[in-house]
């Protein structure tokens, strides 16, 4: 063992106050040969898994403890006493010495967040009094109590608080002394030498470790900086002692302390008395209550009981194949112990389901068991679609089962509380989550900290690429303009490696979105709590990995949206048709719901509404619900590429083949493609002989690229396969087809519990529209481009999405008739859901004047509340156009002021016995100047967030179609679209030249315009927000096939006013053989003659043959002006004229 041990040690889970990782700690452990040290976080255990394992793992000898806060009075009391300490508490070190200790610990710290919070999680003495056992005590650093008066020279005052924990802990007290080069610690030595003598004390040396190595110290204090929101330049800031607050070696530590006999050999003896042990691998789940009426005590033959009983509602008839499948299965659950798992979860999602809480028909793996489906788990019937069990529980690895529920939104609240109220407060809990410094965010925060300009420091983190696995040093191998930066400027380079120390480390602490645990008893006896300040959430201090590894009970609650959607959409159909339908019990058969995913006609359907997936649907047509568990596999990163093969083999276009016909009917469903990871099993477990459980394991070393286990799968693999006379050859092609699909195949059981999600949507898609757009934006209403994409999809089934109008809307969006919606007051920016509910719902009759709606007596109806209604037009059906009414406004609120008093007024006369009543007459609007219709539209898009009874563009509709080109997606071919240019962002190069990103707004949809330094100088008169434009240019290599917004690389930019001039060159028109006539001919060359121009004039004539002969007339040159192209078109027919560039 070392001579000496650190025993006061910070991590990067002392948020924004550390700046070493748990792994930077052991490296530095290793480098100064120390094989033992305590990690003390500020008030809180976040590392104590992860470092109690890594410790483990690199043969160092882990020492729990925490750094807590102390109150100076009661843990509970929420004043600041200005005469004492700025916060009221001290520090105090508790290191864990035994198992009894650990759980005191949990317990101090827990009740620190819960109920001790004030700025800082506290407790006091009377609570370290109760949980003292098992526990070594310091004093702590100069913020200590101890150490703080010592460091005054108020000796009285340090002799009482240390007399305090000497009764609290007898000879497991130590006053710690501490040496950072710091005056006060220098002077706090002298009493507490004194202390110790007089007090039989014994001395403890410690060093306030916030980093591992000294040259970490500036990363350090910009991390502390970043902390407290401070630049390193300011000086009424707080900092630490420069290089000195590191992991030092033994002889550093030693030269410290040398006129202090047995304070470092102390730090061994308390190292040596410290030997408590986490057990890891042991699962704790909660006991299910089976009721007293059933009579049953054993859960294995309970679950039993409840499978049979679903069984025979899911099926007419149990087969012997269903029976084996179903006993399969629970022998191996029974084996595992993992009964009340199963128990536990089919009581809350069966609660939910029967209080009417939509649950999703199942999620990952666990849609492969019969169990799941039988006990009401999951609604996808793994027999049907071939699901795996052995893919959810392995009998070859047992781990316990991970059931991931989906819920509606609004219910999932409601299923946690049915689980606490079932298993008790004190046992449920959400689970941590930690924010770190991303590559991107480290930069950025340093860059701020170090006071560099924002737009260099801007420019430097968008070189890094936009990956959540990248670093900044893979960035710097990727892009060589990044490494270039840093070699030739010196604070580039500075800026980068202090981003790159600090580069993962924990930022902050929030609620995991999902997570939740279940424990048998008190969570605390388990794990210890943590109460987010700002939410109140109660969560485990112990993140998702930990929770797991403890062998708790954790589950996800999702909370998914188009669940909610499910629910509202058969809510309005109830309302409306007086209709009941069950959702889960819909045929898959449907060849009409099929040909909307066929059309492409996915947007609002779950997973399938983007752009790239609807071109694919288009060209696979899908008929059978196998179709969408396929696609909803492969449109993914890897498969992607073997989309287009899939789907000429659907289409007989292509070879279906297989390296032996035992493949055929594993792979029969996806026309010989290897789709889904439970291929691979079912591949290694028929040709390779292996069992379902081990061709999963094989499956996860496969995924995992574990090059050592492979090579032994192999040559089982390849021995089976002979042993079923199968060709070595063969086997070995097999085998490495094996490797190569492993790697992203998919998981079909989640894929199917999704893709039945879809059809759901796309059933209430084409059979109740209106419902569905209604439901679908009001559970959007706040995101404005979801918003605008499903009211402009909506056209498409003749649902036509009203203006708001306070005299038809309401709060969300409603149905009027099959084909009207009524817009959602609550969509509109500054009303709110409370206004906009008050107006709908005091309502008795039609508003006449905008002077109406503050007679209502709403509180929530306000000043920006009518200026938001009026600029977005709802009150455009109420007297006055919009300029009067919003100059009237004050004189509305006056007048509602009046109004409301006179009202409140003839209430209290009931009382009184006196009538008074004094009529108030409704003001007339102010005279103003009306707004010209760009103005309306204008402010009309500042509030709703799109144009919607107008749109600047309409009057250029003509323009964009003669002329846009969005189909030439090749590397080099041109596109060219118009719109308005919505946001400008300004960037410069490395060559400090400017450029710049456009969002450039379409009549449907948006696109990303990138103009680089060489063209911006050219146009940039042209780039103004608002200003409508015609963009040419080419696709940019940053554009993915996931991305539905255009991105191109312009290379011109023309005013959308002078864009047909510009453009045209050739006006082409077509006469087919059916209109071939004279008088037609005649009129074209008439009206031709009247329309002189710059642009040659084509005629294309049909003959019988359906050969196209061109004319291009040599003497007359006609106009492209929109006028005459219209004309022509009503002359010959739309699609026979067009503008050629």
């Amino acid at each position: 063992m070392s001579e000496f041990v650190h025993l006061h040690n910070h991590t990067d889970y002392s948020l924004l106050d550390a700046a070493q990782s748990i792994d930077m700690m052991c490296d530095r452990l290793s480098d100064i040969n120390m094989d033992s040290i305590a990690v003390t976080e500020h008030g809180n255990l976040f590392s104590l898994i992860p470092f109690y394992q890594n410790a483990q793992k690199n043969g160092i000898k882990p020492i729990m403890g925490c750094e807590v806060y102390v109150s100076t009075g009661s843990h509970k009391d929420r004043h600041i006493d200005k005469n004492s300490k700025k916060w009221n508490y001290h520090h105090l070190l508790l290191l864990v010495q035994n198992d009894t200790g650990l759980k005191n610990l949990i317990k101090l710290v827990s009740i620190g967040f819960l109920n001790g919070f004030y700025y800082k999680p506290r407790v006091d003495k009377e609570l370290i009094k109760e949980y003292n056992e098992g526990l070594i005590c310091t004093s702590g650093c100069l913020a200590g109590e101890v150490n703080y008066y010592a460091s005054i020279d108020d000796y009285d005052n340090a002799k009482r608080a240390a007399l305090d924990y000497k009764e609290i802990f007898g000879d497991r007290f130590y006053l710690e002394l501490q040496n950072h080069g710091i005056d006060k610690e220098i002077k706090s030595h002298a009493i507490l030498s004194r202390l110790s003598k007089d007090l039989d004390i014994p001395l403890v040396a410690t060093n306030d470790n916030h980093y591992a190595f000294e040259e970490h110290w500036e990363s350090h204090d910009i991390l502390f900086c970043c902390g407290m929101g401070k630049e390193l330049s300011d000086t009424n800031r707080m900092r630490y002692e420069p290089r000195q607050f590191y992991i030092k070696t033994q002889d550093e530590m030693y030269k410290l302390f040398k006129d202090f006999p047995g304070a470092i050999e102390n730090t061994c003896k308390i190292a040596e008395s410290c030997s408590a042990e986490i057990k890891m691998g042991e699962y704790h789940l909660p006991m299910f209550p089976i009721p007293e009426s059933n009579g049953q005590v054993d859960p294995d033959k309970y679950l039993r009981e409840i499978c049979i009983n679903g069984l025979n509602e899911r099926y007419n008839e149990i087969t012997p194949t269903i029976q084996k499948r179903l006993d399969f299965e629970l022998d191996i659950i029974k084996k595992m112990g993992f009964a009340g798992y199963f128990l536990i979860t089919q009581d809350f999602v069966n609660y939910a389901k029967d209080s009417n809480i939509p649950v999703g028909p199942g999620r990952g793996s666990a849609v492969g068991s019969i169990v799941s489906y039988s006990s009401g788990i999951t609604d996808v019937d793994p027999l049907r679609y071939n699901l795996l069990f052995e893919r959810f529980l392995n009998p070859d690895r047992v781990s316990m089962p991970d059931i991931d529920i989906d819920f509606c939104v609004e219910g999932r609240e409601k299923v946690i509380d049915y689980i606490k109220s079932k298993y008790g407060e004190t046992s449920v809990a959400q689970i941590i989550t930690f924010g770190t410094m991303k590559a991107k965010s480290s930069i950025r925060d340093v860059g701020r900290v170090m006071g560099m300009p924002y737009g260099q420091v801007d420019n430097i983190a968008k070189m890094i690429p936009n990956d959540p696995k990248i670093t900044i040093d893979k960035a710097m191998d990727l892009n060589k303009d990044l490494k270039k930066v840093y070699e030739n400027d010196d604070s580039i380079k500075s800026l980068i490696d202090h981003s790159k120390v600090l580069e993962g480390m924990n930022r902050h602490a929030s609620t995991h979105a999902a997570g939740v645990v279940i424990t048998p008893g008190p969570l605390t006896d388990y794990v210890p709590l943590y109460k987010n300040p700002s939410t109140k959430d109660i969560a485990t201090q112990a993140d998702m990995k930990s929770v797991e590894d403890l062998g708790l009970l954790k589950m996800d609650f999702l909370g998914l949206r188009n669940l909610t959607v499910i629910d509202k959409t058969l809510q309005i159909i109830k309302s409306r048709h007086n209709k009941d339908i069950d959702i889960s019990t819909l045929s898959l058969d449907d060849q009409k719901v099929y040909e909307l995913f066929a059309l492409g006609n996915t947007i609002g359907i779950f997973q399938f509404e983007s752009s790239g997936m609807q071109e694919h649907l288009k060209k696979l047509k899908p008929t059978v619900f196998e179709d969408l568990i396929a696609m909803n596999s492969l449109y993914r990163p890897g498969p992607m590429n073997h989309i287009p093969d899939y789907i000429k083999r659907k289409h007989g276009q292509a070879e279906i083949r297989y390296l032996h016909p035992k493949l055929e009917p594993i792979l029969e469903e996806t026309y010989g493609i290897i789709v889904y990871q439970e291929q691979v099993m079912q591949i290694a477990n028929i040709i390779g002989g292996f069992t379902l459980g081990q061709s999963d394991l094989m499956r996860r070393a496969m995924g995992k690229k574990k090059k050592r286990l492979m090579a032994g799968f192999k040559t089982d693999f390849v021995n089976g396969a002979k042993e079923r006379d199968i060709s070595e050859k063969i086997a070995i092609e097999i085998f490495e087809l094996l490797e190569k699909f492993a790697e992203y195949g998919f998981n079909k059981s989640h894929s199917a519990g999704y893709s039945l999600i879809a059809y759901q949507t796309a059933w209430l898609k084409t059979y109740y529209p209106a419902e569905y757009y209604a439901a679908n934006l009001s559970s959007d209403i706040n995101d404005t481009d979801k918003v605008v994409k499903l009211i402009d999809d909506a056209k498409q089934f003749n649902v036509n999405v009203l203006a708001p109008d306070v005299n038809l809307s309401f709060p969300d969006f409603r149905v009027i008739d099959d084909n009207t919606i009524s817009y959602g007051l609550a969509a509109i920016k500054n009303v709110g859901y409370k206004a906009a509910e008050d107006i709908a719902k005091k309502r008795k009759e039609n508003y006449i004047t905008i002077f109406d709606l503050f007679k209502i007596g709403s509180n929530a109806v306000n000043k920006k509340t009518l200026e938001s209604l009026i600029l977005a037009g709802a009150c455009d059906n109420l007297n006055g156009h919009r300029a009067q009414q919003f100059e009237s406004i004050e004189k509305a609120i006056h007048f509602g002021q009046l109004y409301n008093k006179n009202v409140n007024n003839d209430q209290e006369s009931l009382f009184s016995g006196s009538s008074v009543e004094i009529d108030i007459p409704t003001p007339a609007l102010v005279d103003a100047q009306e707004w010209s219709p760009e103005e309306c539209l204008s402010k009309e898009k500042d509030l709703i967030g799109f144009y919607l009874s107008g749109n600047p563009l309409e009057p250029y509709t003509m323009d964009l179609q003669d002329f846009e080109i969005e189909e030439n997606k090749t590397k080099d071919g041109e596109l060219r679209l118009g719109g308005i240019i919505s946001s400008i962002k300004l960037l410069f190069d490395k060559r400090n030249n400017q450029w710049a990103i456009l969002t450039l707004e379409r009549l449907t949809s948006k696109a990303e315009i990138f103009i680089f330094s060489e063209n911006y100088n050219r146009i940039k008169d042209l780039i103004t927000e608002n200003n409508i434009v015609f963009i040419r240019g080419k696709l940019s290599n940053r554009q993915t096939e996931y991305d539905d917004v255009l991105k191109i690389i312009a290379d011109d930019v023309i005013d959308m006013k002078k864009v047909r001039q510009k453009l045209s060159r050739h006006i082409h028109i077509k006469v087919p053989y059916t209109q071939l006539d004279k008088n037609i001919l005649s009129s074209v060359r008439i009206l031709a003659e009247q329309n002189k121009g710059q642009c040659r004039f084509v005629i294309n004539v049909e003959a019988s043959s359906g050969y196209m002969q061109k004319i291009v007339s040599d003497d007359l040159y006609v106009s492209s002006d929109t006028e005459f192209i219209s004309q022509l078109r009503k002359l010959i027919g739309q699609d026979n004229v067009w503008v050629q560039s």
